[in-house]
């Protein structure tokens, strides 16, 4: 059976996708993604970026409140149990995940626990391959593999990521936890330049560490850090270890000189990598049309379709600009919407 419309990640827009797709009654069958331990150590494991995080405080729909109750009617036994336990009952990425999930399977979504690893646009229906060896043929397809941060390999910031290691300030800089207090940039490039800046709406200080003597960031978006009072930066420096307590999370980092080989340790109460993203689109071999950075392109205006008719994206694999959960979302539903309608135009209901 050729699938009518297939989509391939389990983040924000892979799921939003996979909601309009199964109202629309077009029975979309999701690849979420493989449970590996390559998956695991890159941040692509099924549920996408969101499902890294903790508390989600600008979701829409969801001001602050205990959610116990409302997840337990909501999600089935085997999700509640899969949900990692927080302390705060309100909003977490990995509640919002199993949510979207469970949204889409109560219309009829199909889902497969897998890696696509290989597709064929050249002709159609398409061809898709798993990890597993499954071979799934489709009128359409959904891309929605999003794009992983960058960090920097540390197994210390490995261990206190999401409890005080962070790749996203507009999504974290104003927990609780990061208010008033002393915290760390890594990065010199314009979204570096972005990340300490918004940070001094909630930071005591914002040290901004950089290996160079100075930034790849524009001319403007430099001067404007620099001039900041509330953001001391730190030349010729590369973070050593992430320093830390398993009650607190981060307390600090160990830095040292490039230069001199000097060793100076920060408090700080969070680090902010902004040393980029990498689109999750190796798996395409270059079948369609992406920008320098390996982003997806979009061949219309104001519209999901890319290079190759039949096929859309939607979410961070596409986006390097805002990569929010609620942009992600809304290009979901564009491009099931999309799909829905192309589909109809090639005569498949």
């Amino acid at each position: 059976m050729t699938e009518r419309v297939v989509i391939i990640g389990s983040g924000p827009a892979g799921w939003a996708a996979a909601i309009y797709a199964a109202r629309a009654n077009l029975q979309p069958l999701v690849f979420e993604g493989a449970l590996t331990s390559e998956n695991h150590a890159q941040g692509t494991l099924p549920l996408g970026q969101l499902n890294l995080t903790t508390e989600v405080e600008n979701y829409p729909g969801f001001p602050h409140g205990d959610l116990t109750g409302f997840l337990a009617s909501a999600l089935p036994e085997e999700s509640l149990a899969a949900v990692p336990e927080f302390d705060d009952p309100a909003l977490t990425g990995p509640r919002l995940m199993h949510l979207m999930r469970q949204q889409a399977k109560n219309f009829g979504t199909r889902v497969i626990t897998d890696d696509v690893v290989e597709v064929d646009l050249s002709s159609r229906p398409f061809k898709l391959k798993s990890l597993e060896g499954e071979v799934v043929e489709a009128h359409s397809l959904i891309i929605a593999t999003g794009a992983r941060a960058n960090y920097l390999g540390l197994p210390s910031e490995d261990k206190y990521k999401n409890f005080g290691v962070s790749a996203c300030a507009v999504c974290d800089g104003a927990l609780p936890r990061f208010r008033n207090k002393p915290l760390v940039v890594v990065g010199g490039g314009d979204s570096a330049m972005e990340e300490a800046s918004y940070l001094t709406k909630f930071a005591s200080t914002v040290y901004l560490i950089h290996r160079r003597g100075e930034f790849r960031a524009s001319k403007i978006m430099a001067q404007r850090v620099i001039e900041n009072s509330k953001i001391n930066v730190k030349w010729f420096s590369a973070v050593e270890e992430v320093l830390g307590d398993d009650k607190q999370g981060v307390t600090g980092v160990r830095l040292k000189n490039l230069q001199t080989g000097a060793v100076e340790e920060l408090p700080a109460a969070g680090m902010f990598c902004a040393i980029g993203h990498t689109p999750n689109t190796d798996f395409l071999k270059g079948q369609l049309k992406t920008d320098e950075k390996g982003y997806i392109v979009y061949s219309k205006q104001f519209r999901t379709d890319t290079s190759v008719d039949g096929v859309f994206a939607a979410g961070d694999v596409a986006d390097s600009y805002y990569r929010q959960a609620i942009t992600s979302s809304g290009t979901g539903c564009m491009a099931a919407l999309d799909a829905e309608r192309w589909l109809a135009v090639q005569g498949v209901h």
